[in-house]
């Protein structure tokens, strides 16, 4: 009886300490910086924020990149715990200050275990995805 009551407390301290090593993965694990080109950095973004460009970014977002960054963008998908590095957290100020043209950048080149999307999607498809962005907020 002794044997069964320490291995279920052991295994629930094991569930705790993992439970717990990511929440400070999501909280304090950001990214290093990423260097983005001047040329990105001033780059406007052709593609107007309308409701059909938020549905059609909304429905790319879901299917290339929420199983990373998730639904809301907090970088909370079913593959975020996979990762070696938190995936960023969209909502914050940080990432919504950045320009249209830094966060087209990232998505089309990518960078560590971030694919770029540069053969996968057309530009006009990843302005849309940088305008669905914008919609996450804290």
């Amino acid at each position: 009886m002794n044997s069964i009551f320490i291995s279920l407390l052991l295994a629930g301290s094991f569930l705790v300490m993992v439970s717990m090593t990511d929440i400070v993965k999501q909280d304090t694990c950001q990214p290093p910086q990423w260097d983005v080109p001047a040329k990105y950095v001033s780059m406007d973004n052709p593609v107007k924020a309308g409701q059909e460009s938020l549905k059609t970014g909304a429905m790319l977002y879901r299917k290339y990149c929420a199983s990373c960054h998730g639904k809301e963008g907090k970088g909370d998908g079913v593959k975020s715990r996979m990762l070696k590095t938190f995936s960023g957290d969209f909502s914050k100020a940080a990432y919504q200050e950045q320009t249209d043209g830094e966060m087209f950048y990232k998505t089309e080149v990518g960078r560590g275990e971030m694919p770029g999307y540069e053969n996968k999607l057309s530009d006009k498809d990843m302005w849309h995805i940088v305008n669905y962005m914008r919609t996450f907020d804290n």
